[in-house]
């Protein structure tokens, strides 16, 4: 079973168990143990039914016992074990014989950061449970998270808003989280959210520089480069943080250009470069404006800037100036 289908299937109600939850976002993972909470108990049955563990403190057999101890005036019992990355191999089998013969009242959930997939505990788990990876989500699937948080609260983002809201926030689950929530108050009974209102409520006025300053550079546009560059940096911007960014677009550029020098289609895009489909425009008029060639030239040039910002004495702003103006040399 995927975490998508894990949540489609709780969004049905339905609960399976025994459950081994792992995986990289952590974030998903609280989601969805506490719907799965949610689902199970209401708030007045949950001192009775409802026990947290963690590897690094309890008993195995501690577990067990409440695993194996029916619900008090409740329909069900929810057994959460966290960081179970900590089980050794000999703890987890001790648990192999209740997943051979669970309490059906019981919902038994693991949580853990990772697993070793080769131990005979997750092999047989996979038989009687279900083992559900959440892996982190790609800068592509950000959107789609996003628009499917908002139709669970009932409201929806225009493109351009979600397109601002995505630069702005980036990709942490958790402060996007907590950045729809503030938008989603300020809407109130508006169940549309437009550019205006995320540009109101989710304020990050140096990363959407930076963003400007990368649209400015991949059109050439010599003025406005040396214009936001300065503003970047005198509002407090690492260096090596802009020069970082300057080359993630330059990078994204050179693979647009080169993929479609051989071939590619232009809807297979979003998914080879990791982003969402509504900055592909953008990209493919910016990635003609340099040749294969010219990339080469500019990441050579990139390689020599991050070098002098590291050991040079040199000032990092002369630096990145000297950069955007070969960057835009030639443009307007």
């Amino acid at each position: 079973m995927t975490s998508v289908e894990l949540f489609r299937a709780l969004d049905k109600k339905e609960v399976p168990s025994p459950l081994f939850l792992y995986g990289e976002e952590g974030f998903l993972i609280e989601k969805c143990w506490r719907l799965i909470l949610d689902i199970l108990l209401p708030p007045a049955d949950r001192d009775f039914n409802f026990d947290q563990f963690s590897a690094q403190q309890a008993r195995t057999e501690e577990i067990l016992d409440q695993a194996r101890t029916l619900p008090v005036f409740a329909g069900r019992r929810l057994v959460l074990v966290k960081d179970a990355q900590h089980f050794s191999a000999d703890e987890l089998e001790l648990f192999l014989p209740y997943l051979r013969d669970p309490v059906p009242e019981t919902v038994l959930v693991f949580v853990a950061e990772k697993i070793d997939g080769r131990r005979k505990f997750f092999q047989d788990f996979k038989k009687f449970g279900e083992l559900v990876e959440f892996k982190k989500l790609y800068d592509n699937q950000i959107p789609g998270f996003i628009r499917e948080q908002a139709r669970q609260s009932r409201y929806s983002l225009t493109d351009e808003a979600l397109a601002l809201f995505c630069r702005r926030v980036g990709n942490d689950l958790q402060e996007i989280q907590g950045e729809l929530t503030k938008l989603f108050a300020y809407l109130g009974d508006r169940p549309l959210a437009d550019v205006d209102d995320v540009r109101t409520i989710v304020s990050d006025t140096r990363i959407d520089s930076v963003f400007a300053l990368n649209d400015a550079l991949g059109g050439r546009r010599h003025g406005d480069a040396q214009r936001l560059l300065g503003r970047i940096l005198d509002d407090g911007s690492a260096p090596l943080m802009v020069l970082t960014m300057i080359v993630r677009h330059f990078r994204q550029l050179w693979k647009c250009r080169e993929s479609l020098e051989q071939g590619t289609a232009e809807r297979e895009l979003p998914k080879l470069l990791g982003v969402a489909p509504f900055f592909i425009k953008g990209l493919l008029e910016q990635s003609r404006n340099f040749t294969s060639l010219r990339y080469r030239e500019l990441f050579e040039l990139f390689l020599e800037t991050d070098f002098s910002l590291k050991s040079s004495g040199a000032h990092p702003n002369v630096l990145l100036t000297g950069l955007v103006t070969e960057i835009t040399r030639g443009g307007k």
